[in-house]
């Protein structure tokens, strides 16, 4: 069975993880149609992906999304610092706490407030969203291990079943017992499970803010 989502590409600090999406060729075309938010502020494809491309960053949009969009740079340090090294809170050392801290205050945090998606007291020390982070709201697809995309599983069902069906149509038995309505019934039921399943995990475990953890974050 598929995986969670396909994710993003290079990272600064950080392993790569997936891919979000791709890069149309056309230049200066993200900026037309990039969605504008409620203040009117818009996104460019390009940024969003730029910024997601970073694990780091992508931990504290979920941290921020999660928990009132809100937060002291402290804090947040600490709870990216407990992702990153599969911990919590309370386990993280001063070093790694201190690592993310500084990360985070010189180099994302300003990148980010720098497109808009947040707004970074330096002096205050706090981070809070703008309107404008409601366009991140897209979904991860992390592939761990031997899981495989959605694109792939849907690529893989789509051949098995043409598989049975030629074999059925040959009068492979038993397969040509089965009556030609029972197999579209077949084809169609897998592929509604498979959809069902895909738009469940899509809306509840795959997107940045919908869970305590990062959706690449296993529990």
């Amino acid at each position: 069975m598929a995986s969670k989502p396909e994710a993003v590409t290079a990272s600064r600090d950080e392993q790569p993880v997936a891919r979000v999406g791709t890069d149309d060729g056309a230049e200066g075309k993200d900026e037309r149609d990039a969605p504008a938010g409620p203040d009117g502020a818009t996104l460019s494809r390009d940024d969003a992906f730029e910024i997601l491309s970073n694990r780091r960053r992508r931990f504290a949009l979920h941290h921020l999304q999660h928990n009132g969009e809100r937060a002291e740079l402290g804090e947040l340090s600490e709870h990216v610092a407990a992702w990153e090294n599969d911990s919590n809170v309370q386990e993280i050392s001063a070093s790694e706490r201190k690592r993310v801290y500084t990360s985070l205050q010189q180099f994302h945090l300003p990148k980010m407030d720098d497109k808009g998606v947040i707004e970074f007291d330096d002096r205050e020390g706090v981070v809070e969203l703008t309107p404008a982070a409601e366009q991140m709201d897209v979904y991860l697809e992390v592939v761990e291990g031997n899981d495989v995309p959605w694109s792939q599983y849907y690529l893989g069902l789509s051949a098995v079943n043409i598989g049975l069906l030629v074999a059925a149509m040959a009068g492979t038995y038993p397969l040509r017992l089965v009556p030609d309505g029972g197999w579209g019934l077949f084809v169609a039921t897998t592929f509604f499970v498979s959809a069902l399943v895909h738009t469940y995990y899509s809306r509840t475990e795959m997107r940045l803010g919908d869970s305590e953890s990062p959706p690449e974050v296993e529990d």
